[in-house]
């Protein structure tokens, strides 16, 4: 099997940080998709739907829904920068939401993958998972640019990580105010 890579080697370094971006972006979509699919016994469905309401029923009569949302979806981000072990995580994190949405699904009666297509049409969904595959691809970029001794894009990856902080930030302050599921 012959792959046309022209497109890649032809694209400018901003063409191709888009292309890693978007290539890291549908990853972590099927990822997440396969692991709403993963088969789910009844009791750990219904225990990660009553964890998940029981911590955002703390954190309502606490009044810190956004920071706690913002600061779990943060530190996952700033995991995610890190060369080698980001990547890692990252597919842990997405076949684990994938998992735990299957979870959610199965105990609202509602198949899975269905569900799943569902929480395509919800804006946080978009603003996390943005967030989370410029970290991505920040880390591939970041690995492959140490090694090549350019220390100019720690700079870079400074930038991105503001970037993804006023992301996770506006995403924590929309998703504290929707019901919960």
């Amino acid at each position: 099997m012959n792959f046309d890579l022209s497109f890649w080697t032809k694209a400018s370094i901003r063409r191709k940080r888009i292309y890693t971006f978007l290539f890291v972006l549908v990853a972590a979509i099927v990822l997440t998709a396969i692991g709403s699919l993963i088969p789910i016994s009844h009791n750990t469905a219904t225990q990660i739907y009553d964890q998940l309401n029981q911590t955002v029923s703390q954190e309502k009569a606490s009044g810190t829904v956004p920071q706690f949302i913002f600061l779990n979806n943060f530190r996952i981000c700033l995991i995610m920068f890190i060369p080698i072990v980001g990547p890692t995580f990252g597919v842990i994190s997405f076949a684990s939401t994938g998992y735990n949405l299957g979870g959610i699904s199965q105990t609202l009666g509602i198949p899975s993958f269905i569900y799943f297509l569902a929480e395509l049409l919800n804006p946080i969904f978009w603003i996390e998972f943005t967030a989370y595959s410029i970290a991505l691809s920040e880390s591939i970029w970041l690995f492959r640019r140490l090694m090549q001794k350019r220390y100019g894009e720690l700079k870079n990856a400074a930038i991105l990580i503001g970037v993804c902080a006023a992301l996770l930030a506006v995403g924590a302050i929309v998703e504290s105010m929707l019901p919960l599921i």
